[in-house]
Parts: C-alpha cells; sequence; structure tokens
C-alpha cells in the first residue's frame, strides 16, 4: 500500500521502514495542510499527528484513501463525519502515555507548588539565592480532584496516593470497582470544584466536554486552588481562566495545552489574512495573557514526549496498519 507519514521525526524513519517494508511509503516533516499537500494524491493509508487537521476539503485530496493512522489518542483534528461518509476508516492511539502524561501533570504541579520555575530563573538571571517570595505548599494532606478517571486519569489517582493526598474524582461513567481499588471517591463536578486543593484534567475533547470549565462555574473552584490541564485546551474557556486568576480564584495554572493552540503558533499569518473572528481574536489574547502571568506555566503540549511513549505511540500505529486490509 502507498502509505505517507505526516510531522515524523528523522529518527523515526528507519524504524518505520524496518517494520512496513511492503508498503511504499513517503514521510513529510511538515503538518497536512493546504500549504503542505503532496504531489502525489494516491495514498491509500495516512498517518499524522496533531499538528494535521483532517476535514472534508482535505479528504478531498486523496481519492484512494481508506485509512487514518493518528498517532494521538484524541482525534478531534479528523473529522469523524467527513471521515465516515468517505468510507475511511480512523485508528487511534488509545493508551500510549497512561504514565507519561500523568508524570508530567505533578511536573506541573510540583513546579507550581513549589514556585521551582521561579527559583530557577531568580538564581540564574540574578545570581540571587535568596528565597524570599518562593514559599510553596505541601501536596500531602491537600485535596486533588481528577476530572476523568480513565487510563491517564487512573495513574494520576495511583501517584496522588503515593504523595499522601486525599482523592475524589469525576467522571461521566462512575467505575465503583476502580474507587474501590485505587481508594477515592467520586462526586459530581460541583462538589469537586468547590473542594479541591488541586484539579486536574484528563477528559478527552468532545462536544460534551467543550469549555467543561467556564465562566459560569470557574467561580466555584476553592480559592487558590492549583489547576492542571494536560488533555485538550477547549476543556477550559480561556478567558474564564483569566478572569479566575485575576480575581485570585485560581492560585496558579499549568497547562500543557491552550485553547486554540495552532491558531496561536500562526497568528501573523492569520491576522495579516483577516481570517479571524472575535472569538479566536479574545482567545489568542487572552492565550498571551496567561503566558505573561507569574503564577501559570505553560509548556508547548510536551506531555507525551519521552523516548518510552514515542516508541509505544509508533508501535501501535504501525500495528494498526498491519491489521488493515
Amino acid at each position: 500500500m502507498k502509505t505517507a507519514f505526516f510531522e515524523i521525526k528523522g529518527w523515526e524513519i528507519d524504524y518505520i521502514k524496518s517494520q512496513l517494508p511492503d508498503h511504499t511509503l513517503s514521510f513529510f516533516k511538515a503538518p497536512l495542510d493546504p500549504d503542505n499537500l503532496p504531489t502525489d494524491h494516491d495514498f491509500e493509508v495516512i498517518s499524522v499527528f496533531t499538528g494535521s487537521k483532517i476535514d472534508k476539503t482535505m479528504l478531498s485530496n486523496f481519492p484512494k484513501l481508506r485509512l487514518i493512522a493518528s498517532r494521538t489518542t484524541g482525534i478531534d483534528h479528523i473529522d469523524q463525519e467527513a471521515t465516515k461518509a468517505a468510507n475511511i476508516l480512523v485508528k487511534n492511539v488509545p493508551t500510549y502515555g497512561e504514565n507519561t502524561v500523568a508524570e508530567f501533570a505533578f511536573a506541573l504541579l510540583l513546579s507550581l507548588s513549589r514556585r521551582i520555575l521561579n527559583s530557577v530563573t531568580r538564581v540564574k538571571t540574578k545570581g540571587s539565592f535568596t528565597t524570599d517570595g518562593l514559599q510553596g505548599f505541601d501536596l500531602a494532606g491537600k485535596t486533588i480532584g481528577v476530572v476523568g478517571t480513565g487510563h491517564i486519569g487512573q495513574h494520576v489517582i495511583k501517584i496522588a496516593n503515593g504523595f499522601g493526598m486525599k482523592v475524589i474524582g469525576f467522571d461521566a461513567v462512575p467505575n465503583r470497582v476502580l474507587e474501590s481499588q485505587l481508594n477515592f471517591q467520586y462526586t459530581d463536578l460541583e462538589f469537586l470544584l468547590k473542594n479541591s486543593d488541586v484539579i486536574t484534567l484528563h477528559v478527552p475533547y468532545l462536544p460534551a466536554t467543550h469549555h467543561l470549565i467556564n465562566i459560569n462555574n470557574i467561580g466555584l473552584i476553592k480559592k487558590g486552588a492549583v489547576l492542571i490541564n494536560t488533555s485538550r485546551g477547549s476543556i477550559v474557556e480561556t478567558s474564564a481562566l483569566v478572569k479566575a486568576l485575576n480575581e485570585g480564584i485560581l492560585g496558579g495554572v499549568g497547562l500543557d495545552v491552550l485553547e486554540e493552540e495552532t491558531e496561536l503558533k500562526n497568528e501573523r499569518q492569520l491576522i495579516l489574512e483577516n481570517d479571524l473572528d472575535d472569538e479566536d481574536l479574545r482567545t489568542i489574547l487572552s492565550n498571551h495573557i496567561l503566558i505573561d502571568m507569574d503564577n501559570v506555566i505553560i509548556t508547548p503540549h510536551n506531555a507525551f514526549n519521552t523516548k518510552e511513549a514515542l516508541m509505544r505511540i509508533l508501535n501501535t500505529t504501525i500495528e494498526n496498519i498491519h491489521s488493515f486490509k
């Protein structure tokens, strides 16, 4: 089969070639988008990552396409209705990074709770070893609210138990067996927001989770709580985050994802082309405000990025392609 990989790194190419010897392979470093369309449109399989946006228009460029192998867990970058209408199968990587992302969530949390980034910056930029203004807080004894108790959320709960935290959880479909096994308590979202010292988000992006944390409920959050988001940017309404930080509702925020993060990366071009509606523009401006806040840590969608996780992603993607007939 003719197969194309987009957003691919150099070190991955030889490995993929060794695992798919019967495929005619093409590799592209850039995401698949209207500005990076290959001259060959006869691919039966394409593999993409988070930067590639697949919609009806994009699919029309690949008349022989039968499989999209996304090297991601979430597939909100792919128009499901369009692929279904075109009879194109979509496969993802459902469980590559449970511990990987959970560990990163705690890296963000510890950076905030112990003022690590501020401490390092002070030493490096000022050569100062004073601890004034760098007081943090213990995790032991605090309540952590885990929103989404799937594969990643379960690892977060295990780590939180190791820190001696009290764990409460919210899930659309509570797993009572899991609740007993991992020593936590399910609550509704309102109770979780009101009673958590730390809130960490681990739900997929779906219509039902769009702006799950929003301008209407963010005021319920326990004053001074910390919010961590390693799931998808649009789970949280960005303007609500700015409001909560400005008003002291949130004491700190750790984000590995931003709402409209793709647009943020390309904002200069979008502004020049006048291709932004008012809501997009407000979100981008709010993202900039967040970046400049002292009690906000933002990383570039990097929670997945370990050697072990990347190999799991590749191997699962290769298995998905092998299993396709």
